[in-house]
């Protein structure tokens, strides 16, 4: 079974909350109480082997690091990196002048060969019926 991994805001985002219970298909969310080498080599470690990378930023991320994440599996792993960004999240907003910046970073992304999507729906949706596409994938020869 196909394996995701839950990457982008965290600062108390709830994304991921709205995600998992619909999900079909494993997952990895890298969230833990306490932010530790144990923790990060675990996340790097399922970021490795996940068969998908979800990426959602939104505007309560507080960091750049998670963009640095997506456009560096975009290049490395565009067939598994899946993109998607929010504009409102909770009470915070992007302004204009960031939702410029990030449709440059969706251009980047998708140019690098990575799937975007507008919704989180979109995002469960496609994780859902990933089953059916690996199942159904020819090998490579």
């Amino acid at each position: 079974m196909p394996k995701v991994f839950l990457g982008g805001t965290v600062n108390s985002s709830k994304w991921r909350e709205y995600v998992i219970p619909r999900l079909t298909i494993d997952y990895f969310d890298p969230v833990v109480d306490e932010w530790n080498d144990k923790a990060y080599q675990k996340e790097l470690y399922e970021r490795e082997h996940c068969q998908y990378c979800l990426y959602v930023l939104t505007p309560m991320m507080k960091g750049v690091y998670s963009i640095a994440e997506v456009v560096d599996d975009s290049n490395k792993r565009p067939q598994k990196t899946l993109f998607c960004f929010l504009t409102k999240d909770g009470d915070k907003e992007f302004d204009p002048v960031q939702i410029k910046s990030m449709n440059a970073v969706t251009k980047m992304i998708i140019n690098n060969g990575a799937k975007h999507f507008k919704t989180l729906d979109e995002c469960i949706s496609f994780l859902n019926t990933a089953p059916k596409r690996i199942r159904h994938a020819s090998p490579v020869q």
